[in-house]
């Protein structure tokens, strides 16, 4: 999952209700509050150990209800796979759920996740857009924790040499890439471009920032047979076409893109927030030649897939009421500042963007929030992974130039229809 990097993936909604818990005793024999006493907390792997202190900085004040923290691989499918593995039989294995934000509905209509109180989470004070990844069906089913947004890197030293700014359109961006790229031995842009879930998080960011969506109503209704997703489509052929997106970038991840920009051999790059720090590192050839603006779109900035992870209870926690109260700690300010500064995870909590501390120590914050605050979901649907699974091998084709991006969206249209009407 990269901690969502990827960018970060029917079934009867269940109604859970958190009260009529039976009680339970804790390991001295005492009888225990109901709802309450140690848990789990499961995450895909840590990549920047900064989990564990702020599990242990919990456990040191919270004696009775002690978190355990289970990582599973670092790939967001197999961690997505063992997750629902052990909710589906029912296991009470896990209380607190690390999720993907693009899993939020699959897993609240599959009734993994409980309900929460709105009312018990300050979401007012979170960047507006994450919270919306944390609902299904007008309801909330979990609280945001980690929030990401694709941001367009480019070569600032080589920009300036040209007397040229970083594109702010499409039309910029190809023009840049095709004309000046070559000059200095290098390609013109890149993203994520192998079919995985990265993939589906560039297609959708194309056709968002053209006006267009792929799916509505929470997976209900499909709307991506549009002049809008033929046009953003069409941006991602036409860089194929012209050569300014380069065969090898068709293999791209989240890391070998991050690699081909930072080892000096990419112009533009669209990636996560992550980069920013990576690239800086001692060692990097890019090291302070480089900067990050919101990605272009077809006439001014265009529109990023909100990444991140949200924080849910499972609904067979036999604790949700400490879980509750360890999901308001994780996302308390005090805790986001340190996912921010130990983590190097942007964090969901307003007010830290505007710090001018935390600004200062990381430039990219303005421009971070920019794009956050213009993000939008990825398509919402209790079916995601088949919503994803189709979009992905619709785009290949298309960026295999097999298939025109009118071929394309007529066809990605004929094949979500089943899914969206699913029972």
């Amino acid at each position: 999952m990269r901690w969502m990097h990827t960018a970060g993936r029917g079934l009867l909604v269940v109604a859970v209700v958190l009260a009529g818990y039976a009680g339970f005793t804790d390991r001295t024999g005492a009888a225990a509050p109901r709802g309450r006493g140690p848990m789990t907390l499961v995450t895909a792997g840590d990549l920047t150990d900064y989990l564990g202190p702020l599990l242990d900085d919990w456990n040191r004040g919270h004696a009775g209800e002690r978190v355990t923290l289970v990582e599973l691989p670092d790939s967001a499918d197999e961690t997505r796979a063992q997750m629902i593995s052990e909710l589906r039989s029912g296991s009470d294995r896990f209380d607190v759920l690390n999720i993907d934000v693009a899993w939020t509905s699959e897993f609240a209509a599959a009734g993994f996740i409980s309900p929460l109180n709105r009312d018990r989470f300050p979401l007012k004070s979170f960047l507006a857009p994450v919270v919306d990844t944390a609902t299904f069906d007008d309801r909330l089913y979990a609280v945001p924790y980690v929030t990401n947004a694709g941001l367009l890197y480019y070569r600032k030293d080589i920009l300036d040499r040209e007397g040229q700014q970083p594109p702010r359109t499409w039309a910029e961006l190809a023009r840049q890439a095709r004309t000046i790229a070559p000059e200095y031995g290098m390609d013109g842009y890149a993203g994520q471009f192998l079919p995985y879930e990265g993939l589906t998080v560039n297609a959708t960011e194309a056709v968002h920032s053209a006006g267009g969506s792929i799916l509505l109503d929470d997976g209900a209704r499909v709307a991506v047979d549009s002049a809008a997703a033929r046009a953003g489509l069409e941006f991602l052929a036409g860089g194929v076409r012209e050569g300014w997106i380069s065969p090898e970038a068709r293999g791209y991840k989240e890391e070998e893109s991050r690699r081909a920009f930072q080892d000096g051999r990419l112009l533009f790059l669209r990636n996560w927030p992550y980069v920013y720090s990576v690239a800086n590192a001692p060692g990097s050839k890019v090291a302070g030649r480089f900067g990050a603006v919101p990605l272009p779109g077809p006439t001014g900035p265009g529109t990023s897939v909100l990444g991140g992870s949200n924080l849910a209870v499972s609904s067979h926690s036999r604790h949700p009421e400490s879980a509750a109260d360890l999901i308001a700690y994780l996302t308390s300010e005090r805790v986001q500042r340190q996912v921010l500064t130990e983590g190097s995870l942007p964090p969901v909590r307003a007010a830290l963007y505007e710090d001018p501390a935390l600004i200062r120590a990381y430039p990219y914050l303005e421009t971070l929030r920019q794009s956050v605050l213009a993000a939008e979901p990825r398509p919402k649907s209790p079916r995601y992974d088949q919503v994803s699974l189709a979009v992905q091998a619709v785009v290949q084709d298309v960026m295999a130039l097999r298939q025109t991006p009118q071929e394309a969206v007529a066809r990605l249209s004929r094949e979500l229809g089943p899914i969206s009407r699913k029972g």
